[in-house]
């Protein structure tokens, strides 16, 4: 979605509390139809949806050995970081938004779910405190998701390299494995990057020994 497009204006409450929280539940369809702008702009086919994203990171959330970490919170912070983005549409540099305006966007569109939507519930509350701490950073449970949002991505790039015979996504690699900072996520990381090796090595081989048979088929003769 256009993040100036109609469709992110402001939601206004009905006062009816059943009718605003069903608009709430509603709106995060948009999560799973909304395809992540970076593949989109790469030319993917089919690409992931912000909530195929956020769902990957929820379970390698469980995955972690790390027993400093409260994993039930690292598993609602993953599926809540990208919330926004239901009203805003996945925002990036493509788009010409400054990183103030995005957070402006991003927080007005909380505001709106918390206040006009889920009427400052509990629910409300819990949703919002998630959001803002991952957003703030301050927490090692807001610190890790982030790194698995970094990790994800380049997992991400991995597999449509694989899969999809897709032009190499170098860009997606350096703007997230570098920037990891927790020791586990690190070795995910390393260890990713030593599939993607291996898998650019065996396609490598593959062109040059497909290379050589061309060149050693005779030439058809013409009658």
């Amino acid at each position: 979605m256009d993040p100036q497009s109609d469709e992110s204006k402001s939601y206004l409450s009905t006062g009816n509390v059943s009718i605003d929280r069903l608009a709430f539940f509603h709106i995060l369809e948009r999560l799973k139809t909304q395809k992540r702008t970076g593949w989109v702009n790469n030319n993917i086919r089919n690409p992931e949806s912000i909530s195929d994203h956020m769902y990957r990171m929820a379970v390698l959330s469980m995955c972690t050995s790390d027993k400093n970490l409260d994993v039930a919170k690292c598993v609602m912070l993953s599926v809540v970081h990208d919330l926004a983005e239901a009203q805003v549409g996945d925002i990036a540099p493509s788009h010409g938004i400054s990183k103030e305006e995005k957070s402006r966007l991003e927080a007005e569109a909380m505001h709106i779910f918390i206040h006009e939507m889920l009427h400052d519930s509990p629910a409300a509350q819990r949703i919002g405190a998630l959001w803002k701490e991952y957003e703030d950073r301050e927490t090692p449970e807001a610190r890790f998701v982030k790194d698995l949002d970094r990790f994800e991505m380049a997992t991400q790039a991995l597999e449509y390299e694989r899969d999809l015979n897709a032009s190499r996504l170098q860009s997606f690699y350096d703007s997230s494995i570098p920037y990891i900072e927790h020791p586990e996520v690190q070795q995910w990381g390393q260890d990713l990057l030593e599939e993607r090796g291996r898998l650019l090595g065996a396609i490598h081989s593959a062109k040059s020994e497909y290379s050589m048979i061309e060149g050693d088929m005779p030439v058809e003769e013409e009658a």
